[in-house]
């Protein structure tokens, strides 16, 4: 009994160091956020709404969030459908698509950087929203598809079976029978999909260099604490704390569901 309460109590204190160490940074920043702007001392607001109209991150937010949220129901709707067949149906190379689709997860996309902005510049997309949005499809496909295959290659054969009986469609089961209880799964992977194209620099550094009506967050908070008007650390604060708050937000609300997703699929 004293065995298991001291490895109660020390779990517990690991548990909560851990958690110092990564609030830590987040309270820093909105801490340095409220200081006054140059120096004038006392708590104020009005770093940020100095970050919010000289970094012009509303139209960034916009851009951001329309980037994301293409990317998450694209790559969502396609995952589901590919990986639906891939783990219910015969097709033809599976194995040499799982396994291409292994080689995309694996591979570090900071290789295929250069060969993606030579190829959509002779599409003529660079600094527009096309070259922000297709590329993360591409990247985020693997990803979806072997999340969904697995899934999906967990539900049990009589049900799909059943719903054979009942006369329904391929399609008609995946849309009536499959998705409904793949609530857990499509939640958490659209949030980490959600998470990997919002906090994307890269390739909105490489690939929307000129146009800042395009512009994303991160890239817009980088161009913005080097410029030389955002030399009040208040004020870069204040946009850091601009730009990973919907993220926050976003987990704070989807927590439960992304938690039952991960442990469902541990569980499976």
């Amino acid at each position: 009994m004293r065995i298991a309460r001291s490895e109660s109590v020390a779990t517990h204190a690991l548990l909560v160091l851990a958690a110092i160490v990564a609030v830590f940074p987040l309270v820093s920043i909105v801490v340095s956020s409220l200081h006054g702007v140059a120096g004038s001392g006392g708590v104020s607001f009005a770093g940020y709404s100095t970050a919010w109209t000289q970094g012009r991150f509303g139209s960034a937010l916009l851009s951001s969030a329309l980037v994301a949220v293409t990317v998450v129901v694209v790559t969502v709707v396609l995952a589901a459908l590919a990986g639906y067949a891939l783990a219910t149906m015969r097709v033809p190379g599976a194995r040499l698509i799982v396994a291409l689709l292994l080689v995309g997860l694996v591979l570090p996309y900071e290789v295929t950087v250069l060969p993606l902005y030579e190829l959509l510049t002779g599409w003529h997309l660079v600094d527009t929203y096309g070259a922000l949005i297709l590329p993360q499809i591409a990247l985020s496909i693997p990803l979806g598809v072997l999340w969904m295959r697995s899934f999906f290659a967990a539900v049990p054969v009589e049900l799909l079976e059943a719903a054979r009986i009942d006369g329904t469609s391929r399609l008609q089961s995946l849309r009536l029978v499959v998705l409904p209880i793949a609530g857990p799964a499509l939640t958490t992977l659209s949030t980490v999909l959600f998470l990997f194209t919002w906090n994307e620099f890269l390739l909105a550094l490489i690939l929307v260099p000129d146009n800042a009506s395009v512009q994303t967050v991160p890239l817009a908070l980088s161009f913005f604490s080097g410029a030389a008007r955002s030399s009040d650390p208040a004020v870069t604060a204040a946009a850091a704390v601009l730009v990973a708050l919907p993220v926050l937000l976003a987990y704070v609300f989807l927590q439960r569901r992304l938690i039952s997703g991960l442990t469902e699929g541990a569980v499976k």
